[in-house]
């Protein structure tokens, strides 16, 4: 069984429309979307929520008023500034350390776990797919990515699967690692600007330094062919395989306006550069 994950260093690059079109692709697979904090993969594959999960992370000082003395202790100590007049904790302002519950004389204060958001499994029109959605504002969204990716991983080897299809979150931060952590491969996608480039090469030095082999795609390559022979060179400098090139086509457009991948809604050079990336994939991770 193989993981692979779809990344890049920006947003809409175009990551998810490849997700969805090796979705449509690949056999004896389980999709899972980690861009848990703007998730969109649902809006093509259209899953049927078989299993829906709470996540808890983090908690939240609660006081008790039927045990609190208003010693005051409590509110003095706190460097958050979460606990007011009437001894009422901001559960905005209160960070979860716990030192408060550690200092209250009478243990009036009780650790809440929060509640922070969903994840999912589902069905969809090419196999199963584990999906989350985090709560506005909430935190620790490289813990809920483990948890999608642990989750798909144990679908597909029940199931005798032979892939892992991964919808990473874009730039450099926790969800990123948590999404590449232990793949056998990270397709980064990219766009044929400087800045394309620069936050390609950021997303490829996190890689390296987990060790996850690294393959490049350029979207929407025929937008600036001079900047798409600086990203192959940079990437022949690296010695980073380009696993292809995909043109602009507006298609693809019409496709996510109907709710389907590319591969379903059209037949042309840039499905047949998606199937050569594809079966680049295939043959060399």
């Amino acid at each position: 069984m193989k993981q692979i994950v779809i990344i890049s260093g920006k947003g809409g690059t175009g990551k998810t429309i490849l997700t969805a079109s090796f979705a449509a692709l690949a056999e004896k697979k389980v999709m899972a979307d980690c861009d848990v904090d703007a998730a969109d993969l649902h809006l093509i594959l259209t899953p049927k929520i078989e299993n829906r999960h709470l996540f808890k992370s983090g908690k939240t000082a609660v006081i008790d008023k039927d045990i609190c003395t208003a010693c005051g202790k409590c509110r003095d100590l706190c460097r958050f500034s979460a606990i007011d007049k009437e001894f009422v904790v901001d559960p905005v302002a209160c960070e979860g350390c716990m030192f408060c519950s550690f200092v209250c004389p009478v243990q009036a204060i009780k650790m809440e776990e929060n509640t922070t958001g969903e994840w999912f499994v589902s069905s969809t029109r090419f196999g199963p797919m584990v999906h989350a959605k985090l709560g506005i504002a909430e935190e620790n969204s490289g813990k809920l990515v483990s948890l999608v990716r642990s989750k798909a991983k144990e679908i597909a080897e029940e199931n005798n699967m032979d892939w892992v299809i991964i919808d990473g979150s874009p730039g450099i931060g926790c969800p990123v690692i948590a999404s590449i952590s232990g793949v056998d491969c990270a397709l980064i996608v990219t766009e044929p600007t400087m800045s394309g480039l620069h936050d390609a090469d950021r997303v490829i030095q996190v890689a390296k330094h987990f060790s996850v082999p690294v393959k490049m795609v350029i979207n929407k390559y025929d937008l600036n062919l001079e900047m798409t022979e600086k990203i192959c060179n940079y990437c022949g400098d690296n010695d980073i395989s380009v696993a292809g090139k995909i043109g602009f086509d507006e298609n693809v457009v019409k496709a996510m306006v109907e709710g389907k991948a590319i591969i379903e809604q059209a037949d042309n050079e840039t499905t047949d550069a998606i199937k050569a990336i594809w079966e680049n994939i295939k043959k060399e991770t």
